[in-house]
C-alpha cells in the first residue's frame, strides 16, 4: 500500500469490495501501524470519497504509515429542536409524502383534522356516518381554514368527495390502521428515550382511501349492528363485514409476523362464522427468544407447538373465531395434507414466512391455484408488504432480492477478520463435535457393513473427513470417565488455540507475499498470534468447564459435583499432560475464497477409506456392549446447559488470537443462535398494512391502481408505496396468456392428441415431461412408441408418477416452438381424466 501525502491523507481501503463513503462522513481509525496519531478514536471527516479510497486531513506531522488500519464510519449526534404543536399545526412545514400518487393529499389531511376538532369543539361530537348535512359542514369548515392559511394554502380545488369520506368515518376506529400508527408510534417513542434514529421531524400523514369499496354504499348498509365490528362497518359496510367473517384464509407461519396476523384477524372479525375458517401452520416450537416479539406466547408456552398457543391465544381475543392449528410445514412433502380440495375453497393466502425458499414454494402454489397472496417481511427496523392478485399483478417469485451474502468457507477457517466469523466457525464446531459425529458414531455402530458400504460408495474428500471425524472419536479420544473429558477438553484448547496457530503462521510466515508479490496478510486478513493457557485466566477455565461437561453428556459419563468449582476444575487440568507441537511442512491451508469446504482430495480417497474402516472395525472391540454416543442438538435459549458457554469461548478465543473484539454470550446468542433481528414496532406496522390489502382481496373487484406494494424503514423514518406491477403478457397469434394461466384438456388422452390439440393452435411440441422426468422428446426415436399410449400411463411408467385419490387431473410442462422455430413458452398443461 501507498499513502501519498500532501495537504491530506489518502488512505486505501481493501479491494475485496467498495465502502460507499460520501464526502462529511465521519469515520474513525483503528490499528493503523506507523501513522499510530491515527488510532486516537477522534472522528475524522471524510473527503474526495471513492469507491476504493478517500481523504482526511493534513497528516504531515504524523509519523510514517507502515500497514493495516481499520476504518469504521460513525454518526455524529445531531440536535434537533421542535416547535411547539401550536406553531406546527399553523405552519407544518414540508410533509414527507409516502404515496407519489398523492402529492397534494398531506395538506388537505392536515386541514381536514384541524377541521374536525373544529367541528367537535363546536358540535361536541363527530359528523355522524352517512350524514349529508354534517358532510357539507365539515367541508366548509375545511375551505374556510385553507382559505384563512397564507403560507400553506391549497389553491386547487379542495377534493370534496374524499373530504366527506373522512367526516363519515372520522369517529371509526380500524384496527390496520391503529396496528400501523402504531407501529409508528411506538418506534418514535423508543426514539425518544433513547436517542437512536431519526424522529419523525414535522407531521406525517397516511391515508388508505383506495381501501373503501370502489361505489357508494346504501346508508342503511352502514348502520350499526350492535357487534364489536361497527365502526368497521361504518366505513365499509356490512356487506364486507360478511365476506370476512365468511371467509377462509391460509396463514403460513406463526412466528412474529404470525402472531401479529392472528391478533388482526381476531380483531378485524374475519373468519368468524362457521362458514369461514382460518388455518394457521408452523412445524416450529416456541424457544424463550421469541416471547420478546411473538406476543401471543408466555412464559410457560416454551415447548409448545407455536401453531396451537397462537390459534388459542387468537380465541381468547375473539370467541367467535374459527381456527384450525397444524404443525406441517406447507412444502412438497406435506401436499396431502395441503391438497387440492384444501387450496381450492381457499379466499386467500397471507404468508408470515421468515426465509425465500418457503416463499417460493408458496408463491409457486398460489400461481397453481390461482389463489391471492399478502406477502411481508421485516428486518429490524425495516419491513415490506407485496400483494399478489391473480391474472391482475405479478406474482412474488417474478422479482427476487439478491441471495444473502456469506463470508468464504477459507475465511471463517482460518483467516476470520471480525466476531461474526468466529462465532460461524464456533457454530460450526460445537455442531460437528457434539452433534454429527456422535450421529456418525451411532450410524456406524448400529449397522457397521451397511455403514462401511455407504462410505465405499461416496469414495469421496467429504466421506473421508467424515471417517477421520469418527475415527478421532473412537480411537484417541473415546472418554470413559470425566477426567478424560477434561482431558478432551485441554488437548482442544491446544489444538484450537495454539497448535493450528503455529502451523498457519508457519505455512504463511508474518512477511510471507503472494504470487503476485503483495502481501500476503494484508487488510482483511488478521496475523494471529497462538494463545498460551493459564489456568489463571478465568475464560480459559470457563472453556474446559464448558467443553468437558458437554462432552461427558455425549458418551454419557456422570458430572462429578466438583466439575463446576473452577479451583478443582484448575487443580485438574494443570495434571494433562500437553504434548509439544512442530509445525509440518507441506500443509496444505485453502486460501481460495470460491472454495465451499476445506476438504481437500487425498491422492487415492478410496484407499485411504478402506484403511479407516478397518481401523473403526479394530475399535469397535475396545467399546461397551451396546454402546451409543448422545448427540447434543444446540439448544440457544437454555442459560444452563453450556451450550453458550462452549460457543462463547470457541469464539471469544478465536478472537483473541487475531486480535479481534470478543463479545458478551448474549451478543453471542444473537449471532451463532441467528436470531432474526424482528421487533414489534415494524413488525405491527407490516401487518397493519397487510391487512388494508385484505380488505380490497376479499371485497373483490379493486382494480390494480387500488392495491399497494408497501416498503419503510422506521430508523429513517421513510415510507414508501407503489402500485403493483401487472404480470408479463405473453402473445401468439390471436392468444395471449401470462404467467397466471393454465390450459386445461378434458378427456385420458394420448401423447399424439395432446401434441395435436397444440398443432391446432399453431404450435409444435417437441418435448413433454412431468415432473423432472422426459415423457417425450422428438429427437429420440425410441419416443414414437409413446405417442399412442395414454399419457398418464405413461407418467405412470416413466416418471413414476402415483396419482393421489384426490387428484382428478395431471400437469406436463410442453416445449414448444412457433412456426418460424422460435420457442413459446406456453401456460402449464392440465389434462383431466376424471
Amino acid at each position: 500500500m501507498i499513502i501519498v501525502v500532501i495537504s491530506s491523507l489518502q488512505f486505501p481501503l481493501s479491494r475485496q469490495k467498495s465502502v460507499d463513503f460520501l464526502d462529511g462522513d465521519l469515520v474513525v481509525f483503528s490499528e493503523v501501524q506507523g501513522m499510530t496519531e491515527l488510532n486516537d478514536g477522534k472522528p475524522r471527516t471524510v473527503m474526495c470519497a471513492g469507491p476504493f479510497s478517500f481523504c482526511i486531513e493534513d497528516t504531515s506531522n504524523f509519523g510514517t504509515y507502515t500497514k493495516g488500519g481499520i476504518v469504521t464510519q460513525v454518526k455524529e449526534r445531531k440536535i434537533l429542536k421542535f416547535k411547539s404543536l401550536r406553531d406546527s399545526i399553523r405552519e407544518p412545514g414540508n410533509f414527507p409524502l409516502s404515496d407519489c400518487s398523492k402529492f397534494t393529499r398531506p395538506p388537505l389531511l392536515h386541514f381536514a383534522f384541524i377541521a374536525l376538532d373544529k367541528f367537535r369543539k363546536e358540535f361536541g361530537r363527530f359528523p355522524g356516518v352517512a350524514c349529508g348535512l354534517d358532510a357539507q359542514r365539515f367541508v366548509e369548515f375545511t375551505a374556510s381554514i385553507n382559505e384563512a392559511t397564507i403560507d400553506y394554502k391549497i389553491e386547487d380545488e379542495l377534493d370534496e368527495n374524499l373530504l366527506r369520506l373522512f367526516a363519515s368515518g372520522s369517529k371509526a376506529v380500524l384496527n390496520p390502521m391503529a396496528t400501523m400508527f402504531g407501529g409508528i408510534v411506538s418506534q418514535e417513542a423508543v426514539k425518544a428515550c433513547s436517542g437512536k434514529f431519526h424522529p419523525l421531524y414535522r407531521f406525517f400523514y397516511f391515508d388508505s382511501s383506495e381501501s373503501l369499496p370502489t361505489h357508494q354504499l346504501d346508508p342503511k348498509d352502514l348502520k350499526p349492528l350492535n357487534s364489536r365490528y361497527d365502526a368497521q362497518i361504518s366505513v365499509f359496510g356490512s356487506k364486507l363485514q360478511k365476506k370476512l367473517r365468511d371467509a377462509n384464509v391460509f396463514v403460513v407461519g406463526s412466528g412474529a409476523l404470525g402472531c401479529e396476523f392472528l391478533k388482526n384477524l381476531a380483531l378485524m372479525g374475519v373468519s368468524c362464522s362457521r362458514k369461514g375458517k382460518i388455518t394457521i401452520t408452523d412445524d416450529d416450537v416456541i424457544e424463550k427468544s421469541n416471547l420478546s416479539r411473538q406476543f401471543l406466547f408466555r412464559d410457560w408456552n416454551i415447548g409448545h407447538p407455536k401453531s396451537t398457543v397462537a390459534a388459542t391465544a387468537a380465541s381468547a381475543i375473539n370467541s367467535c373465531l374459527h381456527i384450525d392449528a397444524l404443525q406441517n410445514r406447507a412444502c412438497l412433502e406435506t401436499e396431502h395434507v395441503f391438497h387440492d380440495a384444501f387450496w381450492e375453497i381457499l379466499d386467500v393466502v397471507i404468508n408470515a414466512l421468515d426465509n425465500v425458499n418457503a416463499r417460493m414454494y408458496m408463491d409457486m402454489r398460489c400461481l397453481y391455484f390461482q389463489k391471492p397472496l399478502l406477502e411481508s417481511g421485516t428486518l429490524g427496523t425495516k419491513c415490506n408488504t407485496q400483494v399478489v392478485i391473480p391474472h391482475l399483478t405479478e406474482n412474488y417469485g417474478t422479482s427476487r432480492d439478491p441471495p444473502e451474502k456469506q463470508a468464504p468457507m477459507c475465511t471463517v477457517h482460518s483467516f476470520p477478520h471480525n466476531i461474526d466469523h468466529c462465532l460461524t466457525w464456533a457454530r460450526s464446531e460445537f455442531e460437528g463435535l457434539l452433534e454429527k459425529t456422535p450421529k456418525e458414531v451411532n450410524s456406524f455402530l448400529s449397522n457397521p457393513a451397511q455403514y462401511a458400504a455407504s462410505m465405499k460408495k461416496a469414495g469421496d474428500a467429504q466421506a473421508r473427513e467424515l471417517l477421520e471425524h469418527v475415527c478421532e472419536c473412537l480411537e484417541k479420544e473415546c472418554c470413559g470417565t470425566f477426567d478424560d473429558c477434561i482431558t478432551w477438553a485441554r488437548l482442544k484448547f491446544e489444538d484450537y488455540f495454539s497448535n493450528r496457530v503455529k502451523q498457519l503462521t508457519f505455512t504463511f510466515p508474518e512477511d510471507a507475499a503472494t504470487s503476485m508479490g503483495a502481501h500476503f496478510w494484508c487488510a482483511p486478513k488478521r496475523f494471529p498470534h497462538p494463545l498460551e493457557f493459564s489456568a489463571a485466566d478465568s475464560s480459559h477455565i470457563q472453556f474446559i468447564m464448558s467443553a468437558s461437561i458437554l462432552r461427558a453428556l455425549s458418551f454419557g459419563i456422570s458430572i462429578p459435583d466438583w466439575a463446576k468449582d473452577t479451583d478443582n476444575l484448575a487443580d485438574a487440568v494443570s495434571k494433562v499432560a500437553v504434548p509439544e507441537f512442530k509445525p509440518k511442512s507441506g500443509v496444505k491451508i485453502e486460501t481460495d475464497v470460491k472454495a465451499e469446504n476445506i476438504s481437500s482430495a487425498s491422492v487415492d480417497d478410496a484407499a485411504v477409506i478402506e484403511d479407516l474402516l478397518s481401523r473403526l472395525k479394530a475399535c469397535t472391540k475396545k467399546l461397551p456392549p451396546r454402546f451409543q454416543m448422545k448427540p447434543i442438538q444446540f439448544e440457544k435459549d437454555d442459560d444452563t446447559n453450556f451450550h453458550m458457554d462452549l460457543i462463547a469461548g470457541l469464539a471469544n478465543m478465536r478472537a483473541r488470537n487475531y486480535g479481534i473484539q470478543e463479545v458478551d454470550k448474549l451478543k453471542a446468542k444473537i449471532i451463532a443462535g441467528r436470531i432474526i433481528p424482528a421487533i414489534a414496532t415494524s413488525t405491527a406496522m407490516a401487518t397493519g398494512l397487510v391487512c388494508l390489502e385484505l380488505y380490497k382481496v376479499l371485497a373483490r373487484g379493486h382494480p390494480i391502481e387500488d392495491y399497494r406494494n408497501t416498503f419503510a424503514n422506521l430508523a429513517l423514518p421513510m415510507l414508501t408505496t407503489s402500485e403493483p406491477l401487472p404480470p408479463t403478457v405473453i402473445k401468439h397469434g390471436d392468444m395471449t396468456w401470462t404467467v397466471w394461466d393454465r390450459w386445461s384438456i378434458e378427456g385420458d388422452i394420448t401423447v399424439a392428441e395432446l401434441l395435436k390439440w397444440l398443432s391446432d393452435k399453431g404450435l409444435s411440441a417437441y418435448s413433454v415431461s412431468c415432473g423432472t422426468s422426459l415423457l417425450y422428446n422428438i429427437m429420440f426415436t425410441r419416443h414414437k412408441d409413446r405417442l399412442s399410449k395414454k399419457i398418464r400411463d405413461v407418467a405412470k411408467e416413466v416418471a413414476k408418477v402415483d396419482i393421489p385419490e384426490y387428484r382428478k387431473h395431471l400437469d406436463v410442462v410442453v416445449a414448444c416452438e412457433d412456426d418460424n422455430g422460435k420457442d413459446v413458452d406456453i401456460p402449464l398443461i392440465s389434462i383431466y381424466f376424471r
